[in-house]
């Protein structure tokens, strides 16, 4: 008898630490996930920014990467960030704070023009 009860606790001890444990990796997991995702990246190619529009989370950092053997930039409309002319291989990071839209373009080449929507999920 005492020994059906001792395998009894021992199995009810088990299954209750699995599951602890199956909860713990379902609550952190996605924290983890989230917290080594690479940034968005925007790449400027062939006199465009592919993609031409993105939509992120407030507190979003993205990167522009010049792939484009001519200098670029990313600037807003208003002037609110601009980038350095960026050559071949250069990076460009700004993160995103406030909802809203993000419209930019090259000062060098004003025809190539991009957003970034900034949204709460």
């Amino acid at each position: 008898m005492c020994n059906s009860i001792s395998r009894s606790l021992t199995r009810r001890g088990g299954s209750v630490l699995f599951l602890a444990a199956v909860f713990s990796i379902a609550f952190v997991a996605p924290s983890l996930i989230a917290a080594t995702a690479p940034a968005p990246t925007i790449e400027i190619t062939k006199f465009t920014f592919a993609p031409k529009e993105i939509t992120v989370a407030p507190g979003t950092k993205i990167v522009w990467t010049n792939s484009d053997e001519v200098p670029h930039t990313v600037t807003a409309r208003d002037k609110s960030v601009d980038s350095k002319a960026l050559d071949t291989g250069d990076k460009f990071e700004h993160t995103f704070t406030e909802e809203g839209d993000f419209q930019y373009f090259c000062t060098v080449h004003p025809f190539m023009t991009g957003v970034v929507h900034i949204r709460k999920h």
